[in-house]
């Protein structure tokens, strides 16, 4: 199996196109001083040996270094020993809402930013138990199938947006019906399923496929992200106030259904918990309500040693630089002689 061992360093690559940025206003900058100083077919006469691409071969050479560098230190492994281990545990999914409602900014910076980042943390504390991840919005999909590989969940979670769905709205009832589906057939009372929604269903039917997964012994618990006021839907891609409007042309306001999702929890057997309460209280609310589940005794098989391939692209990162280095700003001379 391969692996990044700290995928936190994959953040660096956000350095990239602020260094594109910065390339492309100095060269602006240097194209004006050089209109100042006088006409430009005069000053490139005067000017013969000036190359006007290899700043730009440079760049190039030492973006693609710096990306490696960052791929260096995230220590890409393979796994290479394998052993068997016995746990005791449950199998837990988590199913994110991917609906364009989750945009709206009543909780900051989104609803689906702090979905994201506290489903995030509460996989930490799950670890130990088999998690999935469902994603759904007019439909479910199964995007991390159980599993005791957290970095691939989480991968996934950190990732997640509103394109990942062909179609937009929210049918809670297919992410339970799905979570249903995958819950492997031999687990029959040790499993819960998590929903993060502003619970805004379009389809309803959810608190009965709630009960129905209850009588499969899998317990429903719901965690409402947005407020009873909520706010209006952005537009992605829009610059300036745009929103989601409706067939009159007013503004869509997304409010937060706690009446849904209290339903859906107490037809399932769970609970429901209120994100703008705060994240540490839902937290430890939450993992109470899990680790009162019984768990079951597993068998699963995980690697236990890794090798490490960081040097690999440390040594291309080393070899981009060194072009680089001998890469000049200005022409060969024999070009100048021609």
């Amino acid at each position: 199996m391969f692996r990044f061992e700290d995928t936190g360093y994959f953040y660096l690559l956000g350095i990239l196109p602020v260094l594109v940025i910065l390339f492309w206003w100095a060269l602006r900058w240097k194209r004006r001083a050089i209109q100042r100083f006088g006409a430009p077919e005069l000053v490139e006469k005067l000017m013969p040996g000036r190359s006007q691409w290899r700043a730009g071969i440079k760049l190039i050479l030492s973006l693609f270094a710096l990306a490696m560098l960052i791929i260096a230190l995230a220590n890409p492994q393979w796994g290479i020993k394998r052993e068997k281990v016995k746990r005791k545990g449950i199998d837990i999914f988590l199913a994110l809402d991917l609906s364009r409602s989750m945009m709206a900014q009543d909780l900051q910076p989104s609803r689906l930013a702090r979905a994201q980042l506290f489903a995030g943390e509460l996989l930490e504390r799950l670890k130990g138990e088999q998690v999935g991840v469902i994603a759904f919005a007019c439909n479910a999909q199964l995007q991390v199938p159980l599993t005791t590989d957290y970095s691939f969940a989480s991968l996934f979670l950190n990732t997640a947006n509103i394109d990942m769905v062909a179609s937009q709205g929210t049918a809670l009832a297919e992410a339970i019906q799905l979570a249903q589906q995958a819950f492997p057939e031999d687990n029959e009372r040790h499993k819960a399923l998590i929903i993060l929604s502003d619970g805004e269903d379009h389809v309803g039917a959810a608190s009965d496929k709630a009960a129905q997964a209850l009588e499969d012994g899998i317990v429903v618990f719901t965690i409402g992200v947005g407020t009873p006021d909520g706010e209006f839907i952005p537009m992605a891609g829009v610059t300036g106030e745009n929103y989601l409007r409706d067939a009159t042309g007013n503004p869509v306001r997304s409010r937060l259904e706690a009446g849904i999702l209290k339903d859906v929890a107490n037809a399932g057997g769970g609970a429901y918990f209120d994100l703008s309460a705060g994240t540490d209280a839902v937290m430890a609310a939450l993992t109470r309500r899990i680790d009162g589940i019984e768990k079951r005794e597993y068998e699963t098989r995980v690697f236990s040693e890794y090798e490490s391939y960081f040097q690999y692209f440390a040594g291309l990162a080393l070899l981009l630089l060194v072009a680089e280095f001998f890469i000049g700003y200005r022409k060969r001379s024999r070009i100048l002689n021609v």
